[in-house]
């Protein structure tokens, strides 16, 4: 079974080319990988022995198109062949595992969508994480379903799909129909693909083996600075699905002052 990576990016130079290195460190190389730069040009370095494709898309004036840009990286993958589509933010590092597990786990069980247990690390020390030593470091995200290696978890919560790491067939994706494009910007757009799965009769499930390491950014909690972008996401997610996800956040505004509730919704105070 053929296997693509595609991975979205605006920025973080570093954490591509970081990510790219964890790939060529792998147990097993993909087929293909795809970089879909956002509004960007970065250096795309070489895996040597796996092809590349780079594509660009413009910033829309809302925000970054995060959800085109996914659907516009498996297009592409999908139109080179790839079976299997192993979906990656610019910031998660593979671990050693992840690109077989995941292959693996679509080749056995096509029919399903797939994510893997993420750490969260620490800022980098000086001279960069050590790529192949990342096993060490391993502390799974609590939040989320963490199967040990070597183990799956079916019949997933939907609530708990991450789109920093996940995997798929060619064929589900297409069942699925993709990320909603609606969405612009931060938030919103993974969890209503993961509604959209369960309308479809996809199956969630989390793969134990295919660890991922998450590099540390600088950060705002709650995401201060995409305070419009929340609002505007969630409101659409409401008119979709009928409630409003992201209230973690919302309500994390509403403390601040920065928000309030608007009838069964919110607006900016």
């Amino acid at each position: 079974m053929s296997t693509a990576v595609v991975t979205i990016a605006h920025g973080r130079h570093e954490h591509l080319a970081r990510q790219r290195a964890s790939l060529a460190l792998g147990d097993r190389l993909p087929g293909l990988t795809v970089v879909v730069a956002m509004d960007d040009d970065p250096p795309v370095p070489d895996l040597p022995g796996v092809e590349t494709r780079v594509l660009h898309l413009p910033a829309d004036p809302r925000g970054l198109p995060l959800a085109r840009a996914r659907n516009t990286g498996v297009a592409e993958a999908v139109r080179l062949g790839a079976e299997a589509l192993v979906l990656l933010d610019v910031d998660l590092l593979a671990g050693p595992g992840l690109v077989a597990a995941y292959a693996d786990v679509v080749a056995r069980e096509p029919a399903g969508l797939w994510s893997g247990p993420v750490t969260y690390l620490p800022p980098a020390p000086a001279g960069g994480y050590d790529l192949g030593a990342l096993e060490r470091l391993d502390d799974p995200h609590p939040a989320r379903p963490a199967p040990a290696p070597g183990e799956l978890e079916h019949d997933a919560s939907p609530d708990l799909f991450w789109s920093l790491s996940f995997a798929t067939s060619a064929t589900t994706w297409e069942r699925i129909g993709g990320f909603c494009e609606d969405y612009v910007g931060y938030g919103g757009e993974d969890t209503d693909f993961a509604r959209l799965a369960v309308a479809r009769g996809v199956p969630l499930g989390w793969v134990g083996s295919a660890r991922g390491f998450h590099q540390h950014h600088p950060t705002q909690d709650p995401p201060r600075q995409h305070l419009d972008d929340v609002l505007r996401n969630g409101a659409l997610f409401r008119r979709r699905w009928g409630w409003w996800p992201m209230t973690g956040w919302l309500e994390a505004f509403e403390a601040e002052g920065l928000v309030v509730r608007a009838g069964d919704g919110w607006a900016r105070a």
